[in-house]
């Protein structure tokens, strides 16, 4: 039988016909709230600690990171740059009109107060009695702070001495870090997937 005859029996016997085609959604579609609603939303109980960051640019995303998954506040220490800086406008697109946010000179002082105000802070840092991302659990009754530190130095070390736990993201290639805009990224999706979906896969 010629090839042009068993494609036609093969274009028979395949039944129900099933389209894959993609179509990518427009941003209305994506139905995203506004700076008002948003501001009205109940917030994950997570707030950002960024411990003297270096970048603009690295502060920028993680405004945008933070508004993606409605997180309560982003808090910028020491040398971090603060809106409006240009570069942090660059990446966060808008993220620091929907973000609440306030600037705090000393991260120590400010980790103590998140304690006292039943915070969990927790460094994401690389250390000896670290704990793997994937096995730290999630309460959703808990409130956390996570510490983020400088690209060069990492989370000071008073802040190391006092924080409640230490948080490492595994890695398996010769690098020895994540970019820090990265690793927000990563770190704060795991803790928003625990504490919205109870860890489910």
């Amino acid at each position: 039988m010629a090839a042009s005859g068993w494609y036609y029996i093969a274009e028979k016997q395949r039944k129900p016909y099933i389209d894959f085609t993609m179509r990518k959604l427009s941003l209305k579609e994506l139905n995203r709230p506004d700076i008002t609603a948003f501001k009205a939303l109940p917030k994950a109980p997570i707030v950002l600690v960024l411990d003297n960051v270096r970048s603009a640019l690295n502060v920028g995303s993680a405004f945008r990171t933070a508004d993606a998954f409605a997180l309560d506040k982003i808090y910028l220490c020491g040398i971090t740059a603060t809106p409006p800086h240009r570069e942090i406008l660059k990446t966060a697109i808008g993220a620091t009109e929907s973000m609440d946010w306030a600037y705090e000179k000393d991260v120590e002082t400010l980790a103590r107060r998140l304690q006292s105000e039943g915070y969990k802070v927790f460094a994401v840092e690389q250390a000896d009695k670290r704990n793997w991302l994937q096995e730290v659990q999630v309460q959703p009754d808990q409130k956390y702070a996570l510490v983020f530190g400088n690209e060069v130095e990492g989370v000071s070390d008073a802040v190391m001495e006092m924080v409640d736990g230490c948080i490492e993201v595994p890695q398996f290639g010769t690098k020895h870090s994540l970019n820090i805009s990265v690793c927000i990224g990563i770190v704060v999706w795991e803790f928003f997937r625990k504490w919205r979906f109870g860890g489910m896969a």
